[in-house]
């Protein structure tokens, strides 16, 4: 028994270094401005990569797929540095930051983004990314600069072209008539707020809250002292004009009952409103502005006191599809010229690659 025991072990090992050896194997040489290989590991992360988003196993022509997104991708980014172009960490940081507070509505530093996932999903931020996508926070953030890097180099090559891709008058009118009913104005109040967070001192708070309402009610205080003030460090209250939509979302997101907002909504411009209490502050706010419901036009600013139109919004909007088109079709373009018996070596290709591809 304890000799078919060694002989199962060293038989499993031997398996386990032919797999070992197989993810050591190089696919693809690429050498545009430095050598760098792609090995069957490296095929095998991006590729879990996909699975994991897709959540399903992708077939060999699939592989295969990925095996040239990622000889392209090494080919833009040697072409890229050769240029040189690069991309600083801190701004790799602050673009995912910011694609990440976008997500969840909160401006956040990374150590507060991953003490709240901790408290809402009981899991590191790197834990969550890594289940997500595959990645963790320091892998995205590579794959990240790799992705922005290369777009720069294209927009680089292309600026011309892409500058041209601009919206048309008959563009712009064809997408309105087809889309008018999302063209509207909710009803809506322009408010100013003024904000004290609780902090470890409710009451202090809420006496400080009040002192500053009775300034605004009484004049002693404006509306840009109040901004001025607020700015400095230690003011221990927040201050801005907030454009409000009557909705049930919207009541939501500033801390309001639905009920609370329609009231509101019913009261004269000048209601400036009492201490108002939510789990996090005291507040007060006062009507500046009111605006009707109505459909919008072309020429109707998209937003109460904003000079852009709809005719602007929807042309930039449109520009901007447009461009980013362009660009992944250029991208393309590009990576084909690159991509040449010069600058890429197939070290492993027909069955042998087939085989390689079946894990």
């Amino acid at each position: 028994m304890k000799k078919l025991a060694v002989v199962l072990v060293l038989m499993l090992a031997a398996a386990g270094a032919v797999f070992a050896q197989n993810d050591l194997q190089v696919l693809t040489v690429v050498n545009y401005n430095k050598s760098e290989s792609i090995t069957v590991k490296q095929l095998k992360a991006r590729c879990e990569i996909y699975e994991k988003q897709m959540g399903k196993k992708l077939s060999a022509d699939e592989r295969k797929m990925v095996l040239k997104s990622l000889v392209d991708e090494k080919l833009v980014l040697q072409a890229a540095a050769k240029a040189g172009l690069t991309i600083p960490d801190s701004t790799i940081d602050q673009y995912f930051l910011q694609t990440m507070n976008a997500q969840i509505g909160q401006n956040l530093t990374e150590k507060e983004l991953n003490d709240l996932i901790m408290k809402q999903e009981g899991v590191s931020l790197d834990t969550l990314l890594k289940k997500q996508v595959g990645m963790n926070v320091a892998e995205y953030k590579v794959y990240l600069k790799n992705q922005l890097i290369a777009q720069q180099y294209v927009v680089q090559q292309k600026k011309d072209d892409i500058e041209k891709q601009v919206a048309t008058d008959d563009e712009i009118r064809k997408f309105y008539n087809g889309n008018k009913a999302s063209f509207v104005w909710n009803d809506m109040i322009k408010v100013f707020m003024v904000i004290v967070p609780k902090g470890k001192d409710p009451d202090a708070a809420k006496n400080k809250l009040s002192t500053l309402r009775n300034a605004y009610v009484n004049k002693s205080k404006t509306i840009e002292q109040f901004y001025n003030e607020c700015k400095v460090e230690g003011a221990g209250y927040q201050a801005g004009e907030l454009l409000v939509p009557i909705t049930e979302l919207t009541a939501m997101q500033i801390g309001m009952s639905y009920d609370k907002l329609l009231s509101m909504n019913g009261q004269s411009v000048g209601y400036v409103s009492n201490v108002e209490e939510t789990a996090a502050d005291y507040r007060f706010l006062t009507i500046e502005k009111k605006y009707a419901a109505k459909m919008l036009s072309l020429t109707d600013p998209v937003q109460p006191d904003n000079k852009a139109t709809v005719y602007d919004y929807i042309k930039a909007q449109l520009t901007q599809q447009k461009q980013m088109l362009y660009v992944q079709q250029a991208a393309i373009d590009i990576t084909k010229t690159l991509n040449t018996p010069a600058y890429v070596t197939e070290k492993k290709s027909g069955e042998e690659l087939n085989k390689l591809l079946n894990w």
